[in-house]
């Protein structure tokens, strides 16, 4: 599929979407609570209906629920068996979408709560579809920071990116994490420099909940999600809890520890303190090849935030965050003091600082409640100094960004929308030393001014559309513009239909986007002048992503489940290739010429089988290709096929058990043949399966211990390296890893908190 084709595609979508029917009636959504012991749970299957009329619908397993306005009622009826019913007045001036909490008829000192927020929460009000992973999912495992949150999550596929590192990278739809927006609360977050190992930088802990977008995002968020968008909400100052606390400790050494404080200054200020601190001491070497498994070394990581707010219409918040983090790699003689490359011990080490002030102004007009403006910006520097043997690569980053919005309606509230401009400013400086390339400083410095506008139209009582598009002017590459679209049809009885397409952009980073290749002894094959011309005389990466997913409540017996389904395909017009096939003894990077796809399928079924075991199965494929010099192959390191189940048991009193199963197919393995017999890789990998579980068990109300293992069948990639005795040769490859790299792993922890 050609660009051209694709965006023909798009027009015949919008004509299609353009031609449902109009209608006058505006929809009212929101969603149905009940009050339970430590907040509120969704109430299911609860009677919605406008007072005196046959108009009426169900919530949802969640709790959700969508009606279209009658002209003859404004009465908002909620009922269910057991509570108490409420009515509520809809007028021009209500604040949608709703959210109603219904009370117990009877007060009883002990409720017994018979439906619970589950750990995946769909959004199925917004037309882009998006899944938020709630504190119950991230307590599932240890989660010791974002790479390690998606464990549970099948849309997310979790890889180690070498042999000495100990870096884990995501892939969503087939594509790597690059691909992937990832930002903080909305604020730029794992971008630039921060790629390889920015997952890292986010301990677990401070995470609230982590909202994961497959497929484009809204033109709000910028132009660089290309595959989908994961946002994360830290712990807010002027939230629930005063103190949250973690301890982990696990068999190999690895210490980490945590602290969230938040306190409420007065009625209005609030102050958070959020602390990370930890530390590797093990030198872990399981398949005994003499060179670390993981690498030893310590972070520090630090944020401070106050929250205001006058209640009525003004709101804001500003922070900052500063990290320290040493990682040491390589051979298990090297001790982090001296470096001698000539010696024959190969030696690693990554240091990073990074420093971050940010902020966030929102207004709502007194009179209009649906009219606001808001400002959110940050400004940081990234400090990283990295050698993997004779090849080094020191770098600095520094960035601005600022994003101001105003959205308001269009005669009422069928038609919303937001608009706003936006402005990112990156600097980077290099200092690159690589085989077969003399050294190099490339710098630059990326100016790029934008504009947007995105409408929300509620056509009918089942369809729901944004439209956006978003122009900016880039002072290396000038003027490209965004078109993103996002439908949401509602057929009712839970089933809903998501349809998006959209553009992507981004500005390739060949050396942090792919610091694993520093790890071989390959020689460096690159574009003319790469040192001097603009971003490594490389164009900038462009893609279409296109997708479709239908979320389906079913009855499978007497009880009910959810289905879920998609399919997504991104088509590149240009895409940096990074190609390990050419030669064995080389890594090759140049623009694309010809094709590059991946299509994306993935079936997911959430059941409870028997009461208080939650069941999550999911099966995902992946058709990536690219064009490569020998030809047009699968993409290497990534497997098609991937099996998961996740089962959660909660059985009475305080005790939570989950596992979670993931078997991956076989993966392509780059072309080796040209290396003497005994230093060739095979094809393809093997299949394997990956084993986690974990017990939890609450103390009192304010103690969590839990004790789990990963990679519970002990099934690792025994050949990390090629050729790991001549760490100065030709052959020397830490890059190849296409399974886990951690044997069998045991830790143990405990959680603290106290409410306000």
């Amino acid at each position: 599929m050609n660009p051209k084709k694709l965006k023909s595609y798009i027009y015949i979508i919008l004509l299609f979407l353009a031609s449902a029917p109009l209608a006058a009636q505006s929809i009212v959504r929101g969603t149905v609570l009940e009050e339970v012991a430590k907040g509120h749970a969704p109430l299911a299957y609860v009677n919605v209906y406008w007072a005196n009329t046959t108009h009426s619908t169900s919530t949802d397993t969640n709790g959700v629920f969508s009606i279209a306005k009658q002209p003859e009622s404004n009465l908002l009826v909620i009922s269910y068996v057991g509570f108490v019913a409420d009515t509520i007045e809809i007028t021009e001036k209500t604040e949608l979408p709703l959210k109603i909490v219904l009370k117990n008829v009877l007060e009883v000192e002990e409720v017994e709560v018979t439906a619970e927020t589950r750990g995946l929460v769909l959004d199925r009000l917004n037309p882009i579809k998006a899944t938020i992973m709630t504190e119950k999912e991230l307590f599932k495992a240890a989660c010791c920071n974002l790479s390690e949150s998606f464990e549970t999550n099948p849309a997310v596929d979790v890889n180690y990116s070498d042999a000495i590192t100990g870096a884990k990278q995501i892939q969503m739809l087939g594509l790597a994490g690059t691909y992937t927006q990832i930002t903080s609360e909305n604020l730029p977050g794992v971008r630039g420099l921060a790629a390889p190992y920015g997952l890292g930088y986010l301990p677990g802990t401070w995470i609230e909940s982590i909202q994961v977008t497959k497929g484009i995002g809204s033109v709000a968020n910028g132009y660089e999600s290309i595959t989908g968008q994961i946002n994360t909400e830290l712990r807010k100052p002027q939230g629930k809890d005063k103190v949250f606390a973690n301890a982990y400790v696990s068999n190999q050494g690895r210490y980490e520890g945590n602290l969230v404080l938040g306190h409420d200054l007065n009625s209005k200020v609030s102050a958070g303190l959020l602390l990370h601190g930890s530390v590797l001491t093990q030198n872990v070497d399981m398949n005994n090849d003499g060179y670390r498994d993981m690498p030893t070394g310590y972070q520090l990581n630090g944020a401070q935030r106050w929250h205001f707010s006058n209640h009525k219409t003004l709101e804001g918040q500003f922070g900052v965050k500063a990290l320290i983090e040493d990682r040491i790699g390589g051979d298990t003689r090297y001790d982090g003091v001296n470096r001698n490359p000539s010696a024959g011990i190969y030696e690693a080490r990554i240091k990073t600082e990074r420093f971050e002030v940010f902020g966030k102004t929102g207004y709502v007009f007194p009179t209009k409640k649906y009219q606001s403006f808001g400002l959110m910006w940050n400004a940081l520097t990234h400090n990283q100094q990295t050698f993997f043997g004779a090849n080094t690569y020191n770098a600095r980053q520094q960035s601005v960004y600022a994003n101001f919005l105003f959205q308001s309606i269009i005669g009422n509230t069928n038609h919303k929308y937001r608009a706003g401009i936006s402005f990112l400013h990156d600097i980077y400086h290099e200092e690159i030393v690589v085989k077969n390339q003399s050294p190099a400083t490339p710098s630059r410095v990326e100016n790029v001014p934008g504009a947007f506008v995105e409408y929300t139209w509620e056509a009918t009582a089942r369809w729901m559309i944004i439209g956006g598009l978003r122009g900016d002017y880039h002072n290396l590459f000038g003027f490209f513009a965004t078109p993103r679209l996002h439908a949401r049809y509602d057929r009712g009885n839970g089933t809903v239909l998501h349809i998006t397409a959209g553009r992507g952009q981004r500005t390739a980073n060949v050396f942090a986007d792919n610091l694993q290749i520093l790890a071989t002894g390959r020689n460096f094959v690159l574009p003319v002048n790469w040192q001097t011309a603009t971003a490594y005389n490389l164009r900038p990466e462009v893609a279409w992503n296109m997708g479709i997913s239908l979320t389906s409540e079913i009855k499978i017996g007497n009880r009910s489940a959810t289905l879920e389904a998609d399919i997504f395909r991104t088509q590149f017009e240009n895409q940096v290739v990074i190609d390990l096939d050419n030669t064995a003894r080389e890594v090759s990077f140049y623009n694309l010429n010809g094709k590059s796809f991946a299509n994306s399928a993935q079936v997911q079924l959430t059941y409870e089988p028997v009461r208080r075991i939650e069941t999550r199965i999911a099966y995902r494929y992946y058709d990536v290709r690219t064009q490569y010099q020998s030809g047009l192959l699968q993409r290497y390191l990534q497997s098609p096929h991937r099996a998961f189940v996740n089962v959660a048991y909660k059985p009475r009193g305080k005790w939570v058990f989950d596992v979670t199963v993931s078997w991956f197919g076989p993966k392509r393995l780059p072309n080796t043949q040209a290396n003497p017999e005994s230093l060739r890789m095979p094809e393809y990998s093997p299949s394997y399966v990956y084993l986690h579980a974990q017990v939890t068990k609450t103390i009192g109300k304010r103690w969590d211990v839990y004790l789990g293992a990963e990679n519970l069948l002990d099934f690792r990639q025994d050949r990390l390296i090629i050729d790991p005795a001549n760490p100065n040769g030709n052959y020397f490859d830490a890059s190849m890893v296409w399974g886990p790299v951690q044997g069998r792993m045991f830790y143990a922890g405990a959680r603290f908190r106290i409410k306000k």
